[in-house]
Order: structure tokens, then C-alpha cells, then sequence
């Protein structure tokens, strides 16, 4: 019955922090994406969203106006 005394107080503490640790690492695998894809991504939609406002119709040249 010699056994190690355990503070199991701490015991929980460290189990917490290991399983956030591996849902951490599992997040990252899941969601992470490295930085030349996120600013690949925000060139692209800036260079869409400048497209589209290129071809925006103003009020004025709609031919049913008078």
C-alpha cells in the first residue's frame, strides 16, 4: 500500500489542460489555414469585389429615365 499521494486537486488541473491542449491541436488541423492562404483569400475578394463595382450601372444611364 505504499503508493504515491496524489493532490487530486492538481491531478484535474492537469487532466483540463491536456484535453484542452489536444481539442487545441485538433482545432488547429481542423480551422488553421497558413497565412499565404488567408491573404490569397482577402486579395482575391478585394479583386472580386473591385470587378464588381466596375460594372456597376449608374442611375443615370438607364434609358427609361427622363
Amino acid at each position: 500500500m505504499s503508493g504515491e499521494i496524489v493532490n487530486l486537486r492538481l491531478a484535474r488541473k492537469r487532466k483540463a489542460r491536456e484535453e484542452a491542449e489536444a481539442k487545441a491541436a485538433d482545432n488547429r488541423v481542423k480551422f488553421g489555414r497558413a497565412k499565404a492562404e488567408k491573404s490569397l483569400t482577402a486579395a482575391t475578394k478585394a479583386l472580386d469585389g473591385k470587378k464588381l463595382e466596375a460594372h456597376r450601372r449608374e442611375h443615370g444611364d438607364d434609358p427609361g429615365d427622363d
